[in-house]
């Protein structure tokens, strides 16, 4: 990117004041162009994970058996359960629907949509098919104003500027994934979304009338704890907050990515993203010459300790570009 992106800061040392903007493409469009890994000779990569299905299956059904135990335990059992446990099972939900989102467990899409609906049922609330909707926009237009929602808006990054309202963004950094593209890019819901909807509710309804009130809010503890202030959440930071102002993303090669879809090897994944996380260390590996050189981390605890301590980093510290600049990519 060299000295053709801006960041507007009052001094150094000090938190910015606005976005870092860059007049070039994201960097995945031309890595992927130059990127010596030849796809036509290693076709095995494109071929969707074959133990998907039984992956999603088993931690769905540990996470709801475990949710019935619970109907009778008391909270602060409820609470630590929630946290040192069902947050780990939650989490890997979560980014099994990532993965889900690019197809990658199937060759038929339809497939992957109905396996994104059943990892979503111990979350609580319908999330799968809309991620999907936004994220594959993250992928094609990274960083582009006005499109990209995993980019924080102005407000939190006027409102969240010290320590104790970073700490209270990472708590609940859930709600505000979830919530900014009902405001600043809202899409009309789609017939998907209904059955995401009813299917979950049925899930959740079905939960309570059975086993009651504790055995759901140990499912809804589970998501809000392991989107949080948690080792696993560390990932939605690391990704792409710029810690390092010549780069726009960051892997983690560290041993959560068993856990997590290995979506650790997020340069590669934006590189490549129809290949499995369970494949993606194969790219570093036949191309190290262009993930070697780059910054990467080996702790997200760590980086969740950065973003809250270091003065200068914040909801501001992401790569924004005009739609103008970017070469539209297509999955």
């Amino acid at each position: 990117m060299g000295g053709e992106d801006t960041h507007e800061e009052e001094e150094e040392g000090v938190m910015a004041t606005d976005f870092f903007w860059s007049y070039t493409d994201e960097p995945h469009a031309s890595r992927e162009k130059t990127d010596p890994l030849s796809i036509s000779s290693n076709q095995t990569a494109l071929w969707p994970d074959p133990l998907a299905f039984l992956k999603v299956t088993v931690v769905v059904s540990l996470q709801l058996w475990t949710a019935t135990l619970l109907h009778d335990a008391g909270w602060l059992k409820i609470l630590a359960t929630a946290y040192f446990f069902g947050s780990f099972l939650n989490h890997n939900l979560f980014l099994a629907i990532h993965e889900l989102s690019h197809n990658l467990a199937f060759s038929t899409p339809v497939y992957n949509r109905w396996l994104g609906i059943f990892a979503n049922l111990p979350i609580g609330v319908p999330m799968s098919v809309t991620f999907q909707k936004y994220h594959l926009e993250h992928h094609r237009f990274q960083g582009v104003d006005g499109i990209d929602m995993d980019i924080p808006s102005s407000v939190e990054g006027h409102l969240v500027t010290n320590v104790v309202t970073k700490s209270v963004w990472v708590i609940f950094q859930l709600f505000f994934y979830a919530l900014r593209p009902l405001f600043l890019n809202p899409k009309p819901p789609g017939y998907w979304e209904f059955i995401n909807l009813f299917i979950q509710i049925a899930l959740d309804v079905t939960m309570v009338y059975f086993w009651g009130w504790k055995s759901f809010a140990y499912l809804i503890l589970s998501t809000f704890v392991g989107g949080g202030m948690h080792p696993m959440a560390g990932h939605f930071i690391s990704e792409h907050y710029v810690f390092k102002p010549d780069q726009e993303t960051y892997s983690y090669y560290g041993p959560l990515n068993f856990l997590t879809w290995h979506v650790g090897y997020h340069n590669e994944h934006h590189d490549f993203p129809r290949i499995p996380g369970s494949k993606l260390h194969k790219v570093k590996e036949i191309a190290p010459e262009y993930y070697e050189g780059l910054e990467s981390y080996k702790s997200w605890s760590q980086v969740i300790y950065m973003y809250i301590m270091d003065w200068t980093v914040g909801p501001y510290s992401r790569m924004k570009r005009k739609v103008s600049t970017t070469t539209k990519k297509s999955e």
